[in-house]
């Protein structure tokens, strides 16, 4: 079962169940388009890897197979400059 993390591993930004705008990797590392078309370069920073538009689960699927609430943040540099942590 896809895990549908609950935020940008970059930019801590909300990504929801029903997000247009959440990106994976083969991984399910999980990135905003923002990031995705921005900083990242269209590569994952964890693994190298190419993205994807995260599928959409229907809303009634959902009540048995919830998304994550555990958020999941990058430490890359890149990720860090957009937080204001570097």
């Amino acid at each position: 079962m896809l895990e549908l993390k609950p935020n940008c591993e970059c930019c801590d930004r909300d990504l929801p169940p029903s997000s247009p705008d959440a990106r994976i990797c083969t991984y399910e590392c999980t990135f905003c388009a923002d990031c995705v078309d921005g900083p990242l370069g269209g590569r994952c920073p964890n693994c190298g890897g190419a993205f994807v538009a995260r599928p959409i689960r229907p809303p009634h699927m959902l009540a048995k197979h919830p998304a994550s609430t555990r958020r999941v943040l990058g430490e890359k540099p890149e990720c860090l400059a957009l937080r204001g942590a570097a």
